[in-house]
Formats: structure tokens, C-alpha cells, sequence
């Protein structure tokens, strides 16, 4: 039994593609054989005419040396804020001991918050 799954790349994807194929001076064909696919694939994932199949996006991702989330995602889209990520790189200069503490911190604050968003909308 085949089971098909539909799903759809958010609508930047096209030019997330072409975006980042050229900052790296790829042609639509050095694409193509680098990430082993078709060169028409190539051209229809960036005029949105299709979109990849998961082993499409890793095949791609691996030729640009990128990971899915910059080629899915945009700039700001996933992770955390830039105040954020001036703490995360503050915790990275700590010891790994110290660092252990703070992410049990981290993760006993998100369970507290999580339980208490729960118990407020059930």
C-alpha cells in the first residue's frame, strides 16, 4: 500500500533556492549534478512550478552545504531572537558543568510555563 503525503514548502522556497545557488556561484546544471537530480527539477523547484520531495530537499541541502532550515526556512522564521542568542553564546563560554545548570534551569522554567499554559486553556 502506497501512502501519499501532500505537503507544501513555504512560498519563499523558490527564491530561497536560487537565493542561496547563486551566492555560491552554481548554475541551475552545477546544481543539478551536485545534488544528483535533473536539471528540469532544478528549474521547476525555482519557478515554483514543483516542489521537492523530502529526499529532494536533503539531496539539495547537502550539494549547497546548507542545512533544511536555511533552505526551508527565512532568516528570522526559526530560532531564537538575536537578545537571545547573545545569552546562548554568553552559556556557550561557561564550563560544562555550569552550562549543565542553566539547561536544567531552562528546561524545569519551559515545563513550568508549559503546564501552567495548558492548565489555562483546558
Amino acid at each position: 500500500m502506497v501512502v501519499s503525503m501532500t505537503w507544501w514548502l513555504p512560498m519563499h522556497f523558490p527564491k530561497q533556492l536560487a537565493g542561496i545557488r547563486k551566492s555560491q556561484g552554481l548554475t541551475q546544471q552545477g546544481l543539478a549534478e551536485a545534488a544528483q537530480l535533473h536539471i528540469n527539477q532544478i528549474r521547476r523547484y525555482e519557478a515554483g512550478s514543483a516542489q521537492p520531495t523530502l529526499e529532494g530537499l536533503i539531496k539539495l541541502a547537502k550539494a549547497l552545504h546548507v542545512s533544511l532550515d536555511e533552505l526551508v526556512f527565512e532568516g528570522q522564521e526559526r530560532g531564537p531572537g538575536d537578545r537571545m542568542k547573545l545569552l546562548f553564546e554568553a552559556v556557550e563560554r561557561l564550563s560544562e558543568e555550569e552550562q549543565a545548570i542553566i539547561r536544567e534551569l531552562l528546561e524545569g522554567m519551559i515545563v513550568k510555563y508549559e503546564a501552567r499554559r495548558w492548565t489555562q486553556t483546558g
